[in-house]
């Protein structure tokens, strides 16, 4: 029953936010800049953008189904407070991945609870840079748990090559492929999956 539940939930999600790329009509202002590793020196390296983490997303081609997604979900203006939020986003790529029939379930306006538990799965409160997740999974032996906005957690490992891969709750793994985009209230870091609560 569990896993029916988690399935569904994982189709209708991916449903609703690819067709919510479609109605996106923000314009790109930059070309989103090439994928780096998450390394605890990737803070020294990467771009620096002004405005919230939806201004900053808004501006890079490479987050547009994001955009309109949180837009579908009604969380721009949460997004836009103060904050500080640390937001795990996927890429067009990871959304991409989601069949295109699980999409289109979830970007219904009777499935807008669920859009928000996935997106904000995404999110974790604080400040947590490159360097900030490094420290915290060699002070947990390996590993950094990571509670959400939504109230699930995501668990944090470095891989031998410097990268961090996000495990959610269903043991499903995203690659962090840019980290530290920073924002005037948080930061991103690019992933390459979408992960999904319990």
């Amino acid at each position: 029953m569990k896993i029916t539940r988690t399935r569904t939930l994982v189709a209708v999600s991916a449903v609703a936010l690819m067709g919510l790329a479609a109605c996106n009509n923000a314009e790109p202002a930059a070309e989103a800049p090439a994928a780096d590793a998450m390394s605890a020196d990737a803070a020294a390296t990467a771009p620096t953008a002004d405005g919230t983490v939806v201004a900053v997303a808004q501006g890079n081609p490479d987050f547009t189904t994001l955009v309109s997604a949180v837009q579908a979900a009604e969380l721009v203006d949460t997004l836009n407070g103060a904050g500080p939020f640390t937001v795990f986003a996927p890429t067009n790529a990871a959304f991409e991945k989601i069949p295109a029939a699980d999409r289109e379930a979830l970007m219904q306006p009777a499935q807008r609870e669920q859009l928000q538990g996935v997106l904000t799965y995404h999110v974790v409160p604080g400040n947590v840079n490159a360097a900030a997740l490094t420290e915290q999974i060699t002070a947990g032996g390996g590993s950094a748990t990571l509670t959400t906005v939504e109230g699930g957690t995501l668990t944090a490992r470095a891989n031998a090559d410097g990268t961090i891969t996000l495990t959610d709750e269903n043991g499903g793994a995203a690659n962090v492929v840019q980290a530290d985009v920073t924002a005037s209230n948080g930061v991103i870091h690019a992933i390459d999956t979408v992960v999904m609560p319990n």
